[in-house]
């Protein structure tokens, strides 16, 4: 299976970043791609800087955007994941990852579970944890572990998915740096971001695609300096291998053949789940074990 992981900027505005983003799902598709990840919170800058309830405002076009991106997943005849802002109801909304079949209709959508609340990233001021499990995500290429950015860190809605029979794990993201950082402190941040998920691969015996946007966006409320997103996307195969990688600066096309039949025989070589002591891990229910 061929896929696509689109890295890139914001634009500015709503209307000029979408434009980009449909120009790239249409070279995709030209080149013969199937499944095409999009970055976390694609449509605009990531608000989540600082704290703005008129931010909200952006979610109002939910409706609308399921049915634009729908359109696009069909012109284009690829299994399109996206990742956007839903409002729910009033004073509720998600993190929502929505994937479309390559006819436009709704596969399934998965709403973010963790939630971050740091600086520049006050998530939670804006996101209400998702109520929808880690449940797997049948499309015509395969069954899609789609979980969201912060979601990457947890060894346990990997694991979930892939016990729920996920074919590969999809994280669509946004992470940078801080420019105050430290250039070592930024190199360790990056490295630990790309190990925990590289580990997700190997600990479950299947492929796992994260794609991350580029660019420098401001903090408009003045308070941070902004962010660089580190870009980096990449796929991974079944024992960790590197089957693709982005650098940290540039707008790209991550394109990548993934080869799902191959976790089979990963998974008889190193048969991981087969040796899982489950009638010992009750424990993992609690938050910490005194």
């Amino acid at each position: 299976m061929k896929i696509a992981l689109i890295q890139q900027e914001y634009y500015g505005t709503k209307e000029e970043t979408i434009k980009v983003t449909v120009s790239k799902i249409q070279e995709a598709s030209k080149n013969g791609t199937q499944l095409v990840i999009l970055q976390e919170l694609h449509q605009t800058h990531y608000f989540c800087q600082n704290e703005n309830v008129d931010v909200f405002d952006l979610a109002n076009s939910w409706e609308d955007d399921i049915q634009f991106w729908g359109n696009i997943a069909s012109q284009n005849s690829v299994v399109l994941v996206t990742s956007l802002f839903e409002k729910r109801a009033a004073g509720l909304y998600h993190n929502t990852a929505v994937v479309f079949e390559k006819d436009g209709t709704v596969a399934g959508k998965y709403r973010k579970m963790h939630i971050p609340d740091d600086p520049g990233f006050y998530e939670k001021f804006y996101f209400t944890p998702g109520d929808l499990g880690f449940e797997p995500i049948q499309t015509s290429v395969g069954k899609l572990g789609v979980l969201v950015c912060w979601d990457q860190w947890y060894p346990e809605a990997a694991r979930l998915m892939a016990l729920k029979g996920a074919d590969m794990l999809i994280y669509p993201t946004a992470i940078g740096w801080f420019e105050a950082d430290e250039e070592d402190e930024k190199q360790r941040q990056l490295n630990a971001w790309i190990a925990v998920q590289r580990g997700h691969s190997v600990a479950n015996g299947i492929p796992v695609a994260t794609v991350n946007r580029v660019g420098f966006e401001a903090d408009d409320s003045g308070v941070l300096a902004g962010t660089q997103f580190w870009g980096n996307s990449f796929v991974f195969g079944p024992q960790g291998e590197y089957l693709a990688h982005a650098n940290h600066q540039n707008e790209e096309i991550i394109y990548c053949e993934v080869d799902l039949q191959r976790s089979e025989n990963v998974r008889r070589w190193w048969p991981f789940l087969r040796d899982r002591r489950i009638e010992n891990y009750s424990d993992l229910t609690k938050r910490y074990i005194d």
